[in-house]
């Protein structure tokens, strides 16, 4: 009786085993590989699956045609080093403290980004090209990466030298970095990549420059870029005398690259041409997964660190509180998702201090407890447990007046209010009915109700995010 009972467990525990229903426990999938890819200063709808019916992005369309593209994805704070320590460790300026371009993560921070949990979960980890947070070769977490191809500087070089002392571009040398880590560590079990591209950002100098590859120099020529409404005189003069002055930097940059209908037209050509560049290494990147045999396991995660003027408002650059400045270009695609999960166009608020808690829950990961973002998968699949996001806190107090005006406010898809904190100036647009926010209605009787209850949301906001 008692060998009958024990042929009886062995057969069903064949059956059980060989059920497509059975799994050992999280082993079922394996961990996926991710890739977290981040431009530099790349606006929301420098993008061809955005919109943009000339930019030239197929293999970022492609990714996002079968992935998660995020229609309204935002930086909590427009200026890359406080961006970057917010995708690296999920939290607001206002908690995480990097507010400069020479502070590093504590030890006990940097223990907390993502890519230091990953790798305590087993992970090999790598970073190429910008770290961005802290600058100077003591600042560099370089000892904790598997891979380590990233500049000291706070901003790479477009024009660099390969090991044989050859010319070559920065996007090209991230690519070559890219192929590098794959061929060393590709199949050695899960890893995290981080890339973070230099482009489309200008080469910084007097004046700036925007440094483009040979092959793509002759790209665009024959187009002509639309004149943003709000590039016209008029709002740029709008503003209040202590932000329309000569010493802003949106203003000292926007004289050499968009002062007349020439510079604008090349210095947008060129930018978009940067983007280009940078599609071109996704697509050799997406081959080699390919070729490796890796790519159905490989995650992908591709966002901007901050969105750019091209003219509007009579600026260059990034920093305060408009769409140009603070929305950009966010996708993300899971090959192992179901085709319902795949191809999404996702409409809710994302935010950049998303990413860190994503890719954690992508890898099963704990989150920890101070980060204040929340997983992008679980909101796209309606299975978020918070509330849905209406709103956020955004926050800019790097450097202040005159050059950098501080500015923190309340953004939603409806409404948007701006306080310009070192002026007691404020800015509300009705974005509905002024998407380009031509119109500031902080003054309109019409509004005063909905100027004092954001007001009051933006302390409440304000408070939630330290």
């Amino acid at each position: 009786m008692k060998k009958l009972r024990n042929w009886i467990s062995i057969i069903l525990l064949c059956l059980v085993v060989s059920s497509p229903f059975f799994a050992f426990g999280e082993k079922k999938a394996g961990q996926p590989n991710i890739i977290v890819v981040v431009t530099d200063d790349h606006r929301w709808d420098a993008l061809g699956a955005m919109g943009n019916k000339i930019i030239q992005t197929p293999n970022l369309d492609k990714l996002a045609n079968k992935g998660l593209l995020f229609k309204n994805a935002y930086v909590t704070t427009a200026i890359c080093m406080v961006s970057r320590a917010s995708i690296l460790s999920g939290q607001y300026l206002s908690r995480h403290q990097i507010n400069d371009f020479t502070t590093a993560f504590s030890p006990e921070a940097l223990a907390q980004t993502y890519p230091l949990l990953l790798k305590n979960a087993g992970y090999k980890i790598g970073f190429i090209n910008k770290y961005g947070v802290g600058v100077g070769s003591k600042n560099q977490p370089d000892e904790h990466f598997d891979y380590w191809s990233c500049t000291e500087k706070g901003q790479p070089d477009y024009e660099m030298k390969d090991e044989a002392g050859n010319f070559i571009h920065n996007t090209d040398k991230s690519g070559n970095d890219i192929q590098d880590f794959l061929d060393k560590f590709g199949k050695q079990g899960p890893f995290c990549l981080s890339v973070s591209f230099k482009a489309p950002h200008e080469q910084d100098g007097n004046p700036p420059r925007f440094i483009v590859q040979e092959r793509f120099k002759s790209l665009y020529q024959n187009v002509t870029i639309p004149t943003p409404e709000t590039a016209a005189p008029q709002y740029w003069n709008s503003f209040p005398e202590f932000f329309r002055n000569e010493q802003n930097i949106a203003r000292v940059r926007w004289k050499p690259l968009f002062s007349t209908p020439e510079l604008a037209q090349e210095t947008t050509k060129n930018y978009y041409r940067l983007i280009t560049g940078v599609d071109e290494v996704m697509g050799n990147m997406v081959a080699k997964l390919e070729k490796l045999g890796i790519a159905d396991n490989t995650i992908i995660i591709f966002i901007g660190d901050n969105g750019f003027y091209l003219g509007e408002h009579g600026m260059e650059g990034k920093w305060y509180g408009h769409e140009e400045s603070i929305r950009v270009p966010l996708i993300v695609y899971d090959p192992r998702a179901n085709s319902q999960e795949k191809r999404k166009v996702v409409t809710d608020i994302a935010l950049n201090v998303d990413v860190a808690p994503t890719l954690l829950g992508l890898a099963k990961v704990p989150v920890p407890a101070g980060m204040q973002g929340i997983d992008l998968m679980q909101l796209a699949a309606g299975r978020n447990k918070k509330p849905a996001r209406t709103d956020f806190f955004y926050e800019h107090t790097y450097l202040g007046s005159p050059r950098l005006p501080k500015v923190e406010g309340v953004v939603s898809r409806e409404m948007k209010y701006m306080n310009f904190i070192e002026h007691g100036y404020e800015e509300l647009y009705d974005l509905k009915k002024d998407p380009h926010e031509k119109t500031n209605l902080a003054k309109d009787p019409k509004y005063k109700a909905k100027l004092e209850a954001l007001r009051q949301r933006y302390k409440t906001l304000k408070a939630q995010a330290a």
